[in-house]
């Protein structure tokens, strides 16, 4: 006699060496989905097991209650006992596990609707990777295209939009963003300063550090971390907006009355962000300095009017132009990405999150690969 039991009440299965060919599975207990069920294996190990087994049966008398893994249970015996060419009898079976297991059979496993776990080749994948990379740069140079012929119209005030939406804009990407601005870049021009105070130091050279901080704000840590900071705040709120009218539908409802979704959308956000990186920029700058000059008057003892001429005369106009032309090319990448991510997201919850995180991603890289592009024409060009 071989037994499985889960708990006391729980579910039990008997089996007795089989007789003249026939092999009885004795059922009891409670068998619900949510406890541990006897697998179909503990059979099969029978059936295979001694005596050649020709009639498989039943007896529930001793069933207390079942549910859908019962029936899930007798399904994999029976399968097992199928392909072993063995006879089933469900007559000591309950009359409605009989009724349901019927019915079961009645209505065939609909060919691939069954999950199989499969491993495409490693051409294969290669090969999907390339038509999605394909697929996605067609999509962004069609977006440039649109965004281009967007502004194009603004220029020219063809464009359909707002005005109010679009000083409501510049706000929200301008007046508001000044908090988290202001924090960041006195923490850089803070740390610049105190991390070349310490260099510095070593050669009696601490002025120095007015120029270090100022020219590095001016050229490259102002439009930098103005733009990553940008990117974070403004475009993935960019992405969310565009990307919940795109579940909401309400991008297809502006379609529908005739209002071009980028002139309406996407042109007003990218004048906006356009706008306002370069205010932001010098504000940076500005607070930057701030910073440096905060760690050389405490923490180098040099005069306040001494650290302001040093970095008056080593700045120069060509140093904060550089860094407004980065903020413009910043903007528009920030904008773009974000735009272009809400415009492309899915019809779900998941999907304007997703947006949201690829708008980010995007914008961080492209701002870094331009920054690059940039350090390299200025050192050509001797800027």
């Amino acid at each position: 006699m071989t037994a499985m039991e889960a708990t006391n009440e729980g579910p039990r299965i008997d089996m007795a060496r089989p007789r003249n060919g026939v092999l009885a599975i004795r059922l009891a207990g409670t068998w619900r989905a949510k406890d541990r069920l006897p697998d179909g294996a503990v059979v099969a190990e029978q059936l295979n097991a001694g005596p050649r087994v020709e009639r498989l049966t039943y007896d529930s008398s001793s069933l207390t209650g079942w549910d859908s893994g019962f029936l899930t249970f007798l399904q994999k015996v029976e399968s097992k006992a199928a392909a072993a060419g063995i006879a089933v009898e469900r007559s000591g079976l309950p009359a409605g596990v009989q009724r349901l297991l019927k019915l079961a059979e009645a209505v065939p496993e609909r060919k691939g609707a069954r999950r199989t776990a499969k491993s495409d080749p490693v051409l294969a994948q290669v090969g999907k990777q390339t038509q999605g990379a394909m697929k996605q740069s067609g999509a962004m140079i069609e977006f440039i295209g649109e965004t281009t012929s967007g502004l194009g119209r603004a220029a020219t005030a063809r464009a359909k939009f707002r005005r109010s939406d679009l000083l409501l804009l510049m706000q929200e990407c301008g007046a508001q963003a000044l908090p988290i601005v202001s924090l960041i870049s006195v923490l850089v021009g803070l740390i610049l300063a105190f991390v070349g105070s310490v260099q510095l130091r070593q050669f009696g050279a601490q002025i120095f550090v007015a120029d270090l901080v100022g020219i590095a704000m001016a050229r490259e840590m102002g439009a930098l971390m103005t733009a990553i900071i940008m990117a974070g705040r403004t475009g993935a709120a960019f992405a969310a907006q565009l990307g919940t009218m795109e579940v909401n539908e309400e991008i297809d409802a502006l379609k529908t009355f005739g209002f071009p979704p980028i002139d309406f959308l996407v042109t007003p956000r990218m004048i906006a962000l356009i706008a306002m990186m370069p205010i932001l920029t010098l504000y940076a700058d500005f607070l930057g300095i701030v910073g440096g000059a905060i760690v050389g008057v405490t923490m180098l003892d040099i005069p306040l009017a001494q650290y302001v001429n040093e970095t008056q005369a080593h700045l120069s106009v060509a140093d904060f132009a550089i860094g407004l032309v980065k903020s413009v090319i910043f903007g528009v990448l920030i904008a773009f990405s974000g735009c272009m991510q809400g415009m492309r997201c899915g019809r779900s919850a998941s999907a304007v999150g997703a947006a949201a995180t690829s708008a980010v991603v995007m914008a961080i890289v492209f701002i870094v690969v331009a920054d690059g592009i940039f350090a390299v024409l200025t050192d050509r060009l001797g800027l």
